[in-house]
């Protein structure tokens, strides 16, 4: 259980990728409830209610990921910067549009942290909650991130966690962490021992 005296009391932004299946999703509500039991203020930026709306109409070519990325980071941005941790499980393949939603809260000093959810292709496969890695075995999709897209992860992210190697509490667990810790520019890394997907 969450103690609340380790809560810390600003917003933030939580930007959890990785491969679709990874367990992003999964650890960003563990995230939210123990969050939300302690009596902060959190919201989860669901990337396929994104899709839904705020980016609806967008689709997965290189510049409308890019995007979408962006729009997500803008309204993180703000979460945070209003005193909300904004939890965002969202893919966001490529290292230069996570540098540029890095960059848009360095700017305005709100504070964001990156955690690679480092889970395996193989793994993410089997796991295949939405049927996408199938879908794309079966020639029925392309463009499937990790597969017949490009993942570029993450060389320095805040933290990288294998939801293959830790329970889905544990992950919580290491997220909260990170963000009651202090800032530690420069620090290693904490990892479970996965190397980047």
């Amino acid at each position: 259980m969450l103690n609340p005296c380790r809560i810390p009391s600003g917003g933030a932004t939580v930007w959890l990728t990785g491969l679709p299946s990874s367990g992003k999703s999964t650890v960003a509500r563990a995230v939210e409830e123990r969050l939300r039991a302690a009596g902060r203020r959190v919201e989860v930026l669901d990337g396929d209610e994104i899709r839904t709306f705020l980016s609806a109409g967008l689709g997965f070519s290189r510049e409308d990921r890019y995007t979408n990325v962006q729009r997500i980071g803008l309204v993180a941005e703000v979460l945070a910067r209003n005193g909300v941790v904004a939890v965002v499980p969202v893919i966001a393949p490529y290292a230069d549009s996570r540098e540029a939603v890095r960059a848009r809260h360095a700017k305005s000093g709100t504070r964001y942290l990156e955690v690679h959810v480092a889970t395996p292709v193989e793994v993410c496969s089997v796991r295949d909650v939405k049927g996408l890695y199938a879908q794309q075995a079966a020639g029925e999709i392309s463009g499937l991130t990790g597969v017949d897209d490009p993942y570029e992860a993450p060389e320095s992210p805040d933290l990288r966690i294998g939801t293959h190697r830790r329970t889905v509490a544990a992950s919580a667990e290491a997220v909260l962490e990170l963000l009651d810790g202090p800032a530690r520019p420069g620090a290693p890394v904490p990892h479970d021992g996965e190397d980047p997907a």
